[in-house]
């Protein structure tokens, strides 16, 4: 029997059997990283310079966009080592260091998630106090209470997982650490112990996820007492990406942890993990950029100016 101070590493599921698939799933995790990395970099410059985009939408939307950089960072990289040198290794401490970063970053950007929620919900429902709730002041206070909070959040996780006593082996039935297939090598007593940091997550999980629900009923009663289509139309238009985000975000995580164990099986669950910790980071900054055109006519703005000067 082992425990977690005779473990030196730990052994990731690799995501392809044969060699051949190994090296094309590196390409396509290449080409996605390398995607990301570009829109997400390019949302955050273009936000950055452009002084017309320092609104509270868009500092909350450059915050977002560096969570995505954050998760995809975090994951990706390890995998594609791994399959390029086909081997399944990470260390110890390089598995407390990649869940404490996942959970950091993802929990960041589900508290920023209910924070542009409610900057959406004062835009439509209080236009009048739009300036007054989210000053540059108060959208600082936010930003910063939701990266300290994600911080505090993940330390907590980390510290109390690997505090665990590990008596089922060293492999981890996932591409990179997280606390669902730590716990499952946990001794059954010490498993317990983590029941009430987890109870704790859902209900403040739960909570954001309650107040993202309420207001988003009290947007869709304004917009539909707005007189003219075009209003209404107007005003949903500035909902659908962050909704389309929110969705994404959430539809992906739950259905992953939360499926049914009769449909549950190790090539599912693989596709799921990427599909809830890859696929998200890379389309945010496209689902965003579609329907706005500040932000198109900024990154083209950001873009032209960077051909002409080299």
């Amino acid at each position: 029997m082992s425990n977690s101070s005779s473990i030196s590493h730990f052994l990731l599921l690799p995501l392809a059997d044969t060699r051949q698939l190994q090296l094309l799933l590196f390409c396509l995790l290449l080409g996605i990283s390398l995607a990301a990395l570009l829109a997400n970099g390019l949302i955050i410059s273009a936000v950055a310079c452009s002084h017309h985009l320092h609104t509270p939408m868009f500092f909350f939307l450059l915050n977002l966009a560096l969570t995505d950089l954050g998760c995809i960072c975090t994951t990706v990289p390890k995998a594609m080592h791994n399959s390029l040198w086909d081997t399944r290794n990470i260390s110890y401490t390089g598995c407390a260091a990649q869940l404490f970063s996942f959970m950091f970053f993802i929990s960041a950007e589900y508290f920023l998630l209910t924070i542009m929620c409610y900057d959406r919900y004062v835009s439509i429902c209080k236009p009048l106090n739009y300036g007054t709730l989210l000053g540059s002041r108060a959208c600082a206070h936010m930003a910063a209470a939701a990266w300290a909070s994600a911080f505090l959040y993940s330390l907590l996780h980390t510290a109390n997982t690997f505090s665990l006593s590990l008596c089922h082996g060293n492999a981890l039935g996932q591409f990179f650490c997280e606390i669902p297939q730590i716990l499952k090598l946990s001794c059954s007593n010490s498993y317990i112990r983590e029941l009430g940091p987890l109870m704790g997550s859902a209900f403040l999980l739960y909570g954001c996820f309650v107040f993202i629900v309420f207001s988003y009923v009290q947007i869709f009663r304004a917009v539909l007492r707005i007189p003219s289509q075009q209003g209404q139309h107007k005003a949903f238009s500035t909902c659908l990406p962050h909704l389309a985000v929110l969705s994404l975000f959430l539809s992906t995580g739950a259905f992953a942890h939360l499926k049914p164990p009769s449909i549950s099986s190790p090539s599912l669950d693989l596709a799921l993990s990427v599909l809830y910790s890859v696929v998200p980071p890379a389309l945010n900054p496209l689902i965003y950029s579609l329907r706005n055109q500040e932000l198109k006519a900024a990154v083209r703005r950001l873009l032209t100016g960077w051909f002409w000067k080299y």
